[in-house]
């Protein structure tokens, strides 16, 4: 599967599940669907995968947590933020540094919503 086709699966699988599921959630719960969805695609996969830094002679084994890698080329953070900050791409590039790798998606799942009034009781 080529680079596009497999981001734009990953794209179409969050949207149905956002839909599905909305705004409301916490990182998790997103990434454990988007998990599911993707292993019934049978993409090859890896969660939570702990990545180390190497500085000098210093290894830190598990210094960056990978939320999920696809077919060991595509990197996937997700989010359910506010509002996604450029911290938020520096932890992806230099999670596409470490990993050596050229792609990667930043997902929020969390969308803007109005205030809705606190009703009173």
């Amino acid at each position: 599967m080529e680079i596009n086709e497999l981001t734009g699966l990953i794209v179409n699988l969050s949207i149905k599940k956002h839909s599905h599921i909305g705004p409301g959630c916490f990182e998790k719960v997103y990434e454990e669907l988007l998990h599911y969805e993707m292993q019934k695609s049978n993409l090859a996969l890896h969660r939570q995968l702990l990545m180390p830094i190497s500085y000098e002679a210093l290894r830190i084994e598990d210094a960056y947590k990978l939320d999920l890698l696809v077919d060991n080329r595509l990197t996937i953070e997700v989010k359910s933020v506010e509002h996604v900050s450029t911290v938020h791409f520096k932890q992806l590039q230099t999670c596409l540094k470490f990993m050596k790798l050229k792609n990667g998606l930043l997902l929020n799942f969390k969308s803007t919503f109005e205030r809705w009034p606190i009703p009173r009781i």
